[in-house]
């Protein structure tokens, strides 16, 4: 293992570091905003669940067009702004913006308005939040070209970013809280605002404080208008191909796929498991446990977990570090089994330390990694680097995956025999739930080592990409 120093001009000094980090706060807190908020859809504004279901699913088709064709545009623009910053700014104010629209949603409104209505702003929204999220990705890529300094960066702002896995689970609260709104709709429209307000204010600050690249070393970008518009397309699919030929690349989103989607398709079987197996289907006694278990679960891993992994991968390697943070993920899932206790409610946060250690490194690590994977593509393909690129299809199959484990994570429901109808599940179907909620992911986390093992961009390996870079780019 090599034991390169940083060297100074490759630092990021903490500003930009909390700059980068409040992006990343946006870049998780918008959809897990969306995601609370459209269960507010049914009870709210008394959406039919079809339609609320094609109001979640549609827009993100959409969603999966404007990802690679945002990466594409960012990694060839050409401006004294740079090719990220502007984008980020525009779309942090434009995503703000227009999530606030989106949640003024008329409970009185029909049906088929309030459908038209969410559907066409939904597809607006995804739109400005690709514009914001794809090069804020691209930018955290190409702020350092130091090994170990991207792992720090990806970590510090991963830290910040989970600030909102600790806010959002108390949307649910707020929301339906009747000493606060009069109703649920009233609570949605104001506290939508706050979301979008704060959003756009932390959004801007990587425009504002970040550095990029200089813009003096990238070469042979396309010419983005409309006269080239289809030499563009044809030029985007040859460097998805590209990117797709990128075996390490691969590997980072094979794995990912499994750890991530093996968590979501289970994600919510803690709250059923919470209601129906602690408090024996008692609303009012299970209150806000099941909130306090995804905020306890954020808090851990962002000032527990991603400090330990930060140091683990500085001294082992990334790939090291992702394989013992897998497996230790692995202890903590099955020690739900003995954490979900009825009696005794406070053993549920027994097996978090470790649980989170899967899912809490994950995107960290990856992060750090694919900005290596940028190199080695510059290696191989040249100029122009394509960081917008990587990041736009690395997150595009994150969210695909994410659709597909939804669909597994009700199936897994209806095979286990759960009624959500019923008041008490049967002892089977809560049984069967509990195996399924620690089977599901430590089985696709050990597929995830697997799939790593065979990555081999170690340190050594990217210190040497770097230095023919620098010669090629004729840089000191």
């Amino acid at each position: 293992m090599a034991n390169q120093v940083t060297r100074p001009r490759h630092k990021i000094p903490i500003l930009e570091k909390a700059a980068f980090g409040s992006g990343h706060l946006v870049n998780n807190l918008l959809p897990g905003a969306l995601g609370v908020f459209q269960f507010f859809l049914l009870t709210a504004f008394g959406m039919d669940p079809f339609l609320a279901g094609l109001l979640g699913g549609l827009p993100r088709l959409w969603d999966a067009v404007t990802d690679p064709i945002m990466g594409y545009i960012s990694d060839n623009t050409q401006s004294r702004f740079g090719r990220r910053k502007p984008y980020i700014f525009l779309g942090a104010i434009l995503a703000g913006t227009i999530f606030i629209l989106l949640w003024q949603l008329d409970p009185d409104g029909s049906q088929t308005y309030n459908f038209w209505y969410f559907l066409l702003f939904s597809i607006l929204f995804i739109t400005a939040n690709t514009i914001f999220s794809t090069p804020l990705i691209g930018l955290g890529y190409e702020m350092t070209p130091d090994y170990k300094e991207r792992t720090r960066l990806m970590g510090f702002a991963q830290t910040i970013g989970q600030i909102a896995w600790m806010i959002v689970p108390w949307f649910w609260v707020i929301i339906a809280n009747p000493d606060l709104f009069e109703t649920q709709a009233d609570g949605v429209h104001r506290l939508a605002v706050v979301v979008g307000v704060g959003c756009m204010i932390f959004g801007i600050m990587p425009g504002l404080f970040c550095k990029e690249v200089d813009q003096s070393r990238i070469t042979n970008r396309a010419d983005l208008n409309f006269r080239s518009i289809f030499k563009n397309l044809k030029d985007l699919l040859s460097k998805i191909v590209e990117v797709a030929k990128n075996k390490p690349f691969v590997r980072l989103c094979g794995a990912t796929f499994l750890v991530f989607n093996g968590f979501q398709m289970v994600a919510s079987f803690s709250y059923f498991i919470i209601l129906f197996y602690l408090f024996n289907g008692d609303y009012g006694a299970a209150g806000a446990w099941p909130a306090w278990f995804s905020t306890i679960s954020a808090a851990t891993t962002a000032f527990l977990v991603i400090p330990v992994i930060t140091w683990i991968a500085n001294k082992v390697g990334k790939r090291n570090a992702f394989v013992i943070s897998t497996i230790i993920s692995i202890v903590g899932y099955i020690l739900k089994w003995w954490g979900f206790a009825p009696g005794n409610p406070w053993l549920m946060f027994m097996p978090i330390p470790l649980m989170v250690f899967g899912i809490g490194g994950l995107f960290m690590l990856m992060m750090s990694m694919t900005a290596d994977v940028c190199d080695l593509d510059e290696l191989n393909n040249g100029m122009p680097r394509k960081e917008g690129t990587f990041g736009a299809i690395y997150w595009w199959m994150v969210k695909l995956g994410h659709g597909v484990a939804l669909v597994l994570s009700g199936l897994v429901l209806k095979i286990v025999g759960f009624d959500q109808n019923a008041t008490i599940q049967a002892a089977d179907t809560l049984t069967n739930l509990r195996i399924a909620d620690i089977v599901i992911p430590a089985l696709t986390a050990a597929l995830a080592i697997w799939v790593m093992w065979g990555y081999d961009l170690t340190e050594e390996r990217a210190e040497e990409i770097q230095k023919e870079l620098v010669s090629r780019r004729g840089e000191l």
